[in-house]
């Protein structure tokens, strides 16, 4: 699933791509995790201009400019497509909205994960439901080591496990937090409430960099990760322990391990990574 570096660099070339174009019509191809019909859709976006478009934890919000908008979730294989309008639906095509110059703005997703949520223009985008229990955002400067430490104490759910709560922090998924993990040093199997404060701002530290290195690198391409032009990231050409089981750990050479935390595998080298 496409984490923080990921949705953020889609939110940067859809600017590019939207930012001050006025939506003639939307369409409904296939269903979604969650979806507007398509004759609701092409209602509430008809003649609306695009004055802005950012990013919510794992969220894209595309802002109207009478108010209201959408909100967009790539779920696992979700993409977007910006192009010349030639009439025909793409592969796996779910969604699609026709723009006064011409192109057509696509949302194709193989598998159907993704979700479009409409936001009435009397409701601030943060109280929509499906933003309005998200935790905080890792790269602003409201999380810091302090603000970590205060989330953990008491916790025994393992440390990544939080990390990758989104009612905690928000947009840190699996390969982040392994990544941010190795970097300062804590396992991922550390109890959350165990963690010392200089600890805590170890983490936020590695956490910070990790992600804007991520973005400057235009996200991971694991799997299906594309950008609107079709590129692709290149931050998994630095991953330092995230799928590498059982290959040499980069700081002291033992062999990296791998466990199963909530259902997702963890990577982690148990001589540089201490509970």
């Amino acid at each position: 699933m496409p984490e923080l570096p990921e949705v953020h660099t889609v939110c940067q070339s859809l600017r590019q791509h939207l930012h001050g174009v006025i939506i003639v019509s939307a369409m409904q191809h296939g269903k979604l995790r969650h979806y507007v019909e398509s004759t609701e859709l092409d209602a509430f976006c008809k003649q609306q201009r695009i004055i802005a478009i950012r990013r919510r934890a794992k969220y894209i919000l595309v802002e109207f400019e009478r108010g209201g908008g959408l909100i967009l979730h790539l779920g696992m294989t979700g993409r977007f497509i910006v192009e010349p309008d030639n009439g025909h639906l793409l592969p796996h095509e779910r969604s699609s909205w026709l723009l006064d110059d011409g192109r057509r703005w696509r949302y194709c997703d193989a598998r159907r994960f993704g979700a479009i949520y409409t936001c009435a223009p009397e409701l601030p985008f943060e109280q929509h439901p499906a933003l309005m229990n998200l935790g905080i955002e890792p790269l602003s400067e409201e999380f810091t080591g302090t603000d970590l430490h205060a989330l953990c104490r008491g916790r025994k759910t393992p440390i990544k496990n939080l990390l990758m709560s989104q009612q905690y922090v928000v947009g840190i998924g699996n390969i982040y937090a392994c990544e941010a993990l190795f970097a300062s040093g804590i396992s991922p199997l550390t109890a959350a409430g165990t963690l010392s404060l200089p600890r805590c701002k170890s983490l936020v530290t590695a956490i910070k960099t990790v992600l804007q290195e991520a973005i400057a690198l235009g996200g991971s391409t694991i799997r299906d990760y594309q950008s609107v032009n079709g590129s692709e990231g290149e931050f998994q050409l630095r991953l330092q322990v995230y799928g590498k089981d059982k290959q040499s750990c980069p700081r002291c050479n033992s062999r990296i391990t791998r466990c199963t935390q909530a259902g997702r595998s963890s990577y982690y080298c148990p001589k540089c990574q201490k509970m």
